[in-house]
């Protein structure tokens, strides 16, 4: 296993190496995305759903008689359901329940997700990696096909940008949807993401992880 911190540990994240003396970029590529709303430096970034919740749902599905090698009949059942709350950007009253935009995460997983918000606004974010909701099936499903749950697809999923986060997740929590504040938006244009005593720079997109399997 990686150390922590090391480049390798580091890549398996999906992420790279923070460098104090390296020199930030003048300008950030601008996402053309139709905006819903406003995202201001400050505000609170909001992980609604669980990562990479469909694609390990998916995997279940496609590697089942390998999974039961290794799990009990009733867990790997467990990773085939889907969630019984819809969390997207029609059925949810984002704007009411205090969201000044949002993104649905789909392929790519959430860290396309932060990087295509992010990118809209020509802003920066800094999160901490072990906020974001994670289903123990999922991790469970990564660790065995060496994938990444925050590059998997995802549905019933959604990052939500909000000046009290905490108020979103307790009125998202009230219709039975798990949500947590991940981090903030930042004036700059770095993209950084934290696990532990370890921080790094997020990597550009790439293909999604479920590739790998299907």
């Amino acid at each position: 296993m990686a150390a922590p911190g090391s480049q390798a540990d580091l890549g398996r994240h999906g992420l790279r190496r923070t460098n104090s003396g390296e020199r930030q970029v003048a300008m950030m590529r601008i996402i053309q995305r139709e905006p819903k709303g406003t995202m201001r430096p400050g505000q609170d970034l909001v992980a609604a759903g669980y990562a990479g919740r469909e694609g390990s749902r998916r995997i279940s599905i496609l590697r089942r008689k390998e999974l039961l090698s290794w799990f009990s009949k009733d867990y790997v059942e467990l990773m085939h359901k889907k969630d019984e709350v819809s969390i997207d950007g029609s059925s949810i009253p984002w704007r009411e329940y205090g969201a000044s935009e949002w993104e649905e995460v789909s392929e790519g997983g959430i860290f396309t997700a932060l990087w295509n918000l992010s990118g809209a606004y020509g802003l920066g974010f800094h999160i901490d990696l072990y906020k974001i909701p994670v289903r123990q099936e999922t991790i469970e499903v990564c660790e065995r096909y060496d994938l990444n749950p925050y590059r998997l697809l995802s549905a019933n999923c959604v990052i939500a940008v909000s000046d009290h986060g905490w108020d979103l997740c307790e009125k998202l929590a009230e219709k039975g949807i798990k949500a947590s504040v991940i981090g903030k938006v930042d004036s700059g244009i770095k993209r950084q993401v934290s696990y532990g005593q370890v921080r790094g720079f997020m990597e550009r997109p790439r293909e999604d992880e479920i590739r790998k399997i299907t």
